[in-house]
């Protein structure tokens, strides 16, 4: 199966090409610490047998968190608490990798004001963040390579910059969120430019054999917001810095997709696997065993994120080499239970 053959990038060899993507689990403390819950939540699917896990959004800054019980990652009593689940999930033959974010105006934490490339609320409830100063950039670039710092000692074999789902750098890359008229809004060139010194800022401290992901929301739903064609602008302007593309859609603003079905992000994945050269994983409501074949198998994506479905079943890569009688390295402690046919 195409599904559980090995993928390598840079230094990281995946045991298979299955994904845990980043998904929020909001069971952080108030300050930002990992509890048990997330060593208990993040090593079963290492023992489940997932290739890469991406770890959850984990705020850069306090405004930085999608909400108060969000991960983050702006001080070292915050890496020390991850350390251990990082470790335990390379034991268990998992690489992982560390999704870094900044929410923008999509922060529901309690703080004194959320931040946005213009003064735009997400919808009639939300409030009114403030247009990001220069200096506020700057804060953010230097959050951002901090983290990511952390994130190299602490052992992640890759790190994720999160550019989608209406997030701070996702705001920045969209027309429909950034209005600026200085060097960071109008143009593509411009309205990437923060993206862009995130990513170098992060190269100065992220260890140049392993990789860095990228994920991006290729689709607003809105015709003068993001389309495929233009992030694969946004992808070409990246590159350099870029190993792989994470390609989702929507969050930008309320709008949603016109339809939902299973896969129906992978089109968006496919093409700018193509426009860009660079490898990709594709995620959407993909839950079988013989979708997962059919987008590797025609070289629609590179690896494939299963999100609710890993939280359903942490063990579906077992099981799907059990229900296929395919020959797998099972857990030694696990080994009789799937290899048993009964």
């Amino acid at each position: 199966m195409y599904g559980l053959t090995s993928f390598t990038i840079k230094n990281m060899t995946l045991r298979n090409r299955i994904v845990m993507p980043p998904m929020c689990m909001y069971s952080a403390g108030t300050d930002g610490m990992a509890k048990a819950f997330h060593f208990s939540h993040y090593t079963a699917r290492a023992v489940g047998g997932v290739g890469l896990i991406i770890m959850e959004a984990t705020g850069v800054l306090p405004c930085g968190r999608i909400s108060d019980h969000c991960l983050g990652l702006w001080n070292d009593e915050q890496a020390e608490a991850l350390a251990p689940i990082v470790r335990a999930c390379q034991e268990q033959g998992a690489k992982m990798a560390l999704q870094l974010n900044h929410a923008g105006r999509k922060c529901e934490a309690s703080v004194p004001a959320v931040y946005a490339p213009s003064a735009i609320p997400f919808d009639e409830g939300a409030p009114l963040p403030r247009e990001m100063t220069e200096a506020d950039i700057r804060e953010t670039v230097a959050a951002f390579r901090s983290a990511a710092a952390r994130a190299a000692r602490i052992g992640f074999d890759a790190i994720e910059i999160h550019a989608a789902h209406g997030y701070l750098l996702s705001e920045f890359l969209s027309p429909l969120t950034n209005r600026r008229a200085d060097g960071y809004g109008g143009s593509t060139e411009n309205r990437c430019r923060l993206l862009l010194e995130v990513l170098q800022a992060v190269h100065e401290v992220w260890p140049a054999e392993k990789p860095v992901l990228v994920r991006v929301s290729a689709e607003d739903y809105e015709p003068d917001g993001m389309h495929p064609e233009e992030m694969a602008r946004v992808a070409a302007l990246i590159r350099p810095y870029a190993d792989i593309l994470d390609v989702s859609t929507g969050g930008v603003v309320p709008t949603p997709p016109a339809s939902l079905y299973a896969g129906y992000q992978v089109k968006a994945a496919e093409f700018l696997r193509q426009a860009s050269g660079l490898p990709v994983i594709t995620v959407g409501l993909i839950t079988d065993p013989h979708q997962v074949e059919e987008i590797l198998g025609n070289g629609r994506a590179d690896l494939v994120a299963l999100g609710r479905e890993l939280l359903r079943n942490p063990y579906w890569v077992l099981n799907t080499a059990r229900d296929y009688r395919i020959d797998y390295d099972w857990p030694a402690a696990y080994a009789r239970g799937f290899k048993a046919r009964r």
